[in-house]
């Protein structure tokens, strides 16, 4: 694995475990009504997918059961249509798909 791939899928796993600490212990409601909360689930799903941005096509090709187009895709929901981002599909990324990829990056970044 060339550095750049360790360090950007590194910074993956960083934020998507700062992400599910945060709504540890939270539910729906408690993300409608913390704007804090949305405002860093956003910034921090926006992180994640500007990392798998850098990511070369040959490490996203070794690793396909990563989405990286969808993670990419998302990042460029929240920065260049912010004003149109679905709260439900931003909720249901952090609850869903984050603990999956937490676990695909964890084999990544040991191996």
């Amino acid at each position: 694995m060339q550095k750049d791939e360790l360090v950007y899928t590194g910074h993956m796993l960083d934020k998507a475990r700062e992400a599910m600490d945060l709504v540890k212990g939270k539910d729906r409601a408690d993300y409608n009504s913390e704007p804090s909360l949305r405002y860093a689930l956003a910034h921090l799903l926006q992180i994640i997918g500007e990392a798998a941005r850098r990511i070369s096509p040959d490490f996203c090709e070794a690793h396909s059961e990563i989405p990286w187009k969808a993670i990419v895709g998302m990042r460029n929901k929240v920065v260049h249509d912010y004003m149109s981002v679905d709260e439900d599909v931003v909720w249901d990324t952090v609850q869903q798909e984050l603990p999956p990829l937490i676990k695909s990056l964890e084999k990544i970044t040991k191996g």
